[in-house]
């Protein structure tokens, strides 16, 4: 065999393992998984990304439209999907969405809390609205999705919770202080709640750096809203915290992922 032949034919293989890779339903398939904020952004790739790989997903967010629409493309691509329409700053909201997964599908496998909410501003502008509005939909919907799946996780001896956290929350720049603060809060109570899981339960923090999102267009302030755009030019897609989420997700029982940052290469 020439060496161009035995080249040729290796990187076919590197290829072919890396489609394998990719492609990996092992771990994924036909477990059921409830994300929160699926209706854009995180949330709506993470369950594409899922769906197409064999799993169950229940879709949860305020607006009904982009659910139902979603739920409809991923059941035409021949996936399995059912949505609900919370608002996760409800306690009783979050309870009702864990109760229709488990009544949809029999079970619960993993939550994915991803809703979330970036009011960022300087302290000085002192909107305290926004601050409560980041705790509620940050921090306390995370809670409420925890006191929601536990005892469902503990009946069933099995369940995986994975948080959306970010990047700000381990960096910590002006004008994201209580942005960061929520995304930190995140990061430590996941952290604990790992080391009270026990060997069945997995608990798996993802971080993301700049993301191609409407996160931006929530910013009240228009020149620091200019300022983010301009920095967010280097985002990376949301289909690439989707991939990590499922990388988590896939692990055999005995592998828990902790904690996952995933930002773009030129991000500081």
């Amino acid at each position: 065999m020439s060496p161009e032949v035995s080249a040729k034919n290796h990187q076919g293989f590197i290829s072919l393992a890396r489609h394998a890779l990719d492609m990996n339903t092992e771990g994924i398939e036909g477990k059921v998984i409830a994300i929160t904020g699926a209706s854009r952004g995180i949330g709506e790739a993470t369950a594409r990304w899922l769906a197409d790989r064999g799993a169950k997903v229940v879709l949860g967010a305020r607006g009904a439209e982009p659910l139902e629409r979603l739920t409809r493309q991923i059941t035409e691509r021949g996936g399995e999907a059912a949505f609900c329409t919370i608002d996760v700053r409800q306690r009783d909201d979050l309870s009702r969405f864990v109760a229709f997964a488990c009544e949809r599908f029999g079970r619960l496998d993993v939550l994915v809390s991803n809703a979330g909410i970036g009011l960022v501003s300087a302290f000085d502008e002192l909107r305290v609205d926004d601050w409560d509005t980041m705790i509620d939909v940050n921090l306390r919907s995370v809670l409420y999705g925890i006191a929601a799946a536990l005892p469902v996780f503990r009946k069933q001896g099995a369940g995986h919770f994975v948080h959306t956290a970010s990047v700000s929350g381990i960096r910590i720049v002006p004008t994201q202080g209580v942005y960061a603060a929520t995304k930190n809060a995140v990061r430590t109570l996941s952290e604990a709640l790992r080391q009270e899981a026990g060997d069945a339960l997995r608990v798996t923090v993802v971080s993301p750096g700049f993301v191609r999102t409407d996160f931006i267009a929530s910013v009240p302030g228009e020149a620091l809203r200019h300022q983010l755009q301009e920095r967010a030019r280097i985002a990376v897609s949301p289909e690439a915290i989707a991939r990590a989420i499922a990388f988590a997700i896939e692990q055999p029982p005995e592998v828990d992922v902790g904690e996952i940052v995933v930002r773009p290469t030129a991000q500081d």
